[in-house]
């Protein structure tokens, strides 16, 4: 599966300001209700996992488990590796789930529901 155009929006997102990324900015991003959608690289470890998940549960954010491992987000993202971002912008998070769905039928579900909550 290529994962390029992903990465790419993952990276304008960032420029954008609207990605936290690591453990402690995604939490905090979810406990102010500013996350729109929780992601987690394909190979994060299942402690990261129950914590996304409770991140998730705290903020009523949909959580998804992206198709990328912790080092070609980290690569992507300009750091070593990365296993949990948050995307903080509806807009950014819709169209993330759009392009998810379009290479895995499992992801339209999280990408309708996005695109109801614009």
């Amino acid at each position: 599966m290529n994962h390029e155009p992903i990465l790419r929006l993952l990276g304008l997102a960032k420029k954008a300001g609207r990605l936290e990324i690591g453990e402690e900015p995604v939490g905090a991003a979810a406990r102010a209700r500013k996350a729109r959608l929780i992601l987690l690289a394909a190979d994060a470890a299942p402690n990261t996992c129950r914590r996304a998940a409770h991140f998730g549960q705290a903020g009523q954010v949909l959580q998804l488990k992206l198709p990328a491992t912790k080092e070609e987000l980290g690569l992507a993202l300009g750091r070593s590796s990365c296993a949990m971002l948050a995307l903080t912008d509806k807009g950014f998070a819709a169209s993330l789930a759009g392009k998810l769905a379009q290479v895995d039928p499992q992801y339209i579900p999280a990408a309708q529901q996005l695109r109801q909550k614009r």
